[in-house]
């Protein structure tokens, strides 16, 4: 198009050239007699054809800088080519994705139904004013929720409520075009992974429900380590921190709804699982808990990206050496970010792998490659049915039919990856305590390495096989317990 330009305005000039040149030499001298005439006074033709020469060229070359200029400054519509060309260089956002500065788009992907219907999650590039937020904010009739800084990847969302009844996906299409967006997402939905819960009237040391002790030889471990002082997050629903089975194990919490909920069974469970010290043994029950609410007491017990980006923000912010995530949903960009931010300064971060099934596509967070997902066995070393496969699954823990704890000192039996990703959390605190120095893949690697194989399916039905805790400590060179003779070890 720019060449078909330049060549029309070139003839326009030459056209123009010749016109003018052939009227300067009809009315005076001609150039090629020119170089023959000799030097002095120019006569009155002389003067029409230097003039006529003159203009000529000048216009000529004025109409073919023009036809250049012109198109170079370019009349692009908005969201145009140039705008494409400032995402692809990394402009905006730092490395965000949908405008994300990598050309792709934050549009949920087809079918896609995991998120708030009338909520969009939006980055806005560095430097922006207030003013052009406002503008963008009246030029798409949004509405703001509230906003949160990230130092964790040194930017601010910003949650807006849609009106009318457009959906966020054209929402979001339309406003990643604008230059001052760095990204725009849904506000996702994630569950928590837990199923088959039945409420029980008691616990009793070496109950046969808390098999998961033998399994990961809890008993040796803890005269090597117990989690002392090692600070494990929780995003999850509301525990119970009156439960007499871990009091005192919760030393912060945080509220990332921004609303009082009551204590809720999930929580309560996972923060059992981790660091119970009284009916009931946790894998760690000297870590410090950090407790975060991301997650309602609906029955469904949802959380969105926004409550979890709050949480893991919070929780690398105190300090968390490991981050439990027993829940799972769609992949998350900004997410990503985060745990990817997280995982630099050498946080551990385990997830449940799913309760999808077999044949479900990966979930998040755990099929990230920040991540330790973490799948669920019976006491038999059986798969859980119900339990998300995939290569993303990195090892196996006990997840079902497990005696945990519940609001109001009871008690229930949970099953699920949720309660599988508590136990590997515990496992993590007591590596982390033998040796604070461990960056997040050489966790990965211990429990991998000492893991006992299953033999079920390859490693995308339990990844390395089920994990020992204590199997994990002498692989770090803790001396063994009591003669042991390594009966679990693979």
């Amino acid at each position: 198009m720019r060449n078909h330009l330049i060549n029309r305005h070139r003839a326009i000039g030459i056209l123009i050239s010749g016109v003018l040149l052939s009227a300067a030499m009809a009315g005076g001298i001609s150039p090629s007699a020119a170089q023959d005439r000799p030097s002095g006074p120019m006569d009155h033709g002389g003067i029409i054809g230097g003039i006529g020469a003159g203009l000529a060229i000048g216009i000529g070359g004025a109409l073919l800088q023009q036809a250049i200029t012109s198109h170079d400054s370019g009349d692009r519509p908005p969201g145009g080519s140039k705008k494409a060309a400032v995402r692809s260089s990394g402009g905006g956002g730092g490395g965000a994705s949908a405008g994300g500065g990598n050309g792709r788009s934050g549009v949920p992907p087809r079918g896609e139904q995991r998120f708030v219907a009338d909520e969009i999650i939006v980055e806005f590039v560095p430097g922006v004013s207030a003013q052009t937020i406002d503008q963008i904010a009246r030029r798409y009739n949004l509405t703001l929720l509230d906003s949160q800084s990230l130092p964790l990847i040194a930017t601010a969302l910003y949650r807006w409520r849609i009106a009318g009844r457009r959906s966020a996906a054209d929402v979001i299409g339309a406003i990643e075009n604008e230059r001052a967006v760095a990204s725009a997402q849904p506000n996702y939905i994630f569950a928590l992974q837990e199923q088959n819960v039945a409420p029980t009237a008691t616990a009793d040391a070496g109950d046969p429900a808390q098999y998961v002790l033998s399994k990961l030889q809890i008993n040796e471990a803890h005269q090597l380590a117990t989690g002392k002082n090692v600070v494990v997050a929780l995003i999850d629903s509301q525990i119970d921190a009156q439960h007499p089975d871990f009091a005192g194990a919760m030393v912060k919490s945080f509220d990332a709804l921004g609303q009082s909920t009551p204590p809720h069974k999930h929580g309560t469970a996972i923060a059992g699982a981790i660091t119970a010290h009284g009916k009931l043994l946790g894998i760690a029950p000297g870590a410090q808990l950090l407790a975060i609410c991301a997650f309602d007491d609906s029955a469904e017990a949802k959380g969105t990206s926004s409550a979890i980006y709050k949480g893991l923000q919070w929780a690398v912010d105190n300090n968390a050496r490991v981050v439990n995530m027993s829940f799972a949903g769609p992949l998350d960009p900004d997410l990503r970010r985060l745990l990817a931010a997280a995982y630099a300064k050498d946080v551990v971060l385990v997830a449940a792998a799913g309760n999808a099934g077999p044949n479900a596509p990966p979930l998040y967070p755990a099929a990230d490659v920040s991540v330790i997902a973490v799948t669920a066995t019976d006491s038999d070393d059986a798969m859980f049915k119900m339990a998300s496969r995939g290569d993303y699954v990195a090892m196996a823990a006990p997840g079902v039919d497990i005696l945990a704890a519940s609001p109001e000192a009871s008690y229930q039996q949970t099953t699920g990856t949720s309660i599988a990703a508590a136990h590997a959390s515990g496992a993590v605190a007591l590596l982390l305590e033998r040796k604070q120095t461990l960056k997040p893949k050489d966790v990965r690697a211990v429990l991998t390495k000492s893991a006992k194989p299953l033999g079920i399916g390859g490693h995308a039905e339990a990844g390395a096989g089920l994990i020992n805790a204590y199997q994990a400590l002498l692989a770090l060179g803790g001396p063994a317990v009591g003669g042991d003779d390594g009966g679990e070890r693979r």
